[in-house]
Order: structure tokens, then sequence, then C-alpha cells
């Protein structure tokens, strides 16, 4: 399966899950952690929770099996990382406080560009 096609997947499990506010950075020329970004807020802790366990057990589905997850006791945030997208949900006081769609959103110098 083409990594759009993943990425496409996640944001419909999220979208089907009640995620709130997904948004969606693409990486490329940008990092070599991934290709795409993923951000979404639940709203609660358990919302949280359930949004990463489904998002595993529906990855699982399509045959991602490679995957890592970070955040697994913490109320306010986890990760799910696939190696080419990496899926944040955050308790949306969080998810404001990192700030990571102006961090990884903003425009790199075409002289700093990766190649």
């Amino acid at each position: 399966m083409k990594i759009i096609d993943v990425k496409k997947n996640i944001e419909k499990i999220l979208d089907d899950n009640k995620a709130k506010d997904i948004t969606s950075i693409n990486l490329k020329n940008k990092s070599y952690i991934a290709d795409y970004m993923i951000i979404a807020s639940g709203t609660s802790s358990r919302h949280l929770q359930s949004l990463a366990e489904i998002l595993i057990v529906e990855l699982k589905k399509i045959g991602l099996g490679e995957y890592r997850i970070e955040g697994r006791e913490s109320n306010d945030w986890k990760l799910v990382d696939t190696n080419d997208i990496i899926i944040h949900i955050f308790h949306p006081e969080k998810r404001q406080f990192y700030d990571l769609e102006k961090m990884w959103s903003e425009e790199i110098p075409k002289e700093k560009a990766m190649i």
C-alpha cells in the first residue's frame, strides 16, 4: 500500500472515531523522521487512549504490523509511529502548548532544504 493511501486511511480512522481538528503535514524535504505527521485532538484522556488503541487495531488490519507507541501512561498525549507516518493525538490544551503544526508547517528555505 502506498504511503499516501495509508495516510488517508489513518485520517479516516481518526475522523470515524470522533478525533477533532485532524491535520496532516508533509515532512518530505523537511526531515528524515517520516514522510507525514498527522496531528489530532481527543476530548478526554479516555478518548485519547481509545483513539490510539483503535488506530493500532486498524493498522494491523491493513497490514502495518510495524509501529511504536509512546505516551501509553500519559493522559494528555499519545504517539503512534509507523516509521513513514507519525500520529500525535493530544488533549487540546497540550496540543496548543506544543503547537507542532506551527513548528513543522513552516517552509524551509531552499538552501537548507534536504536533498
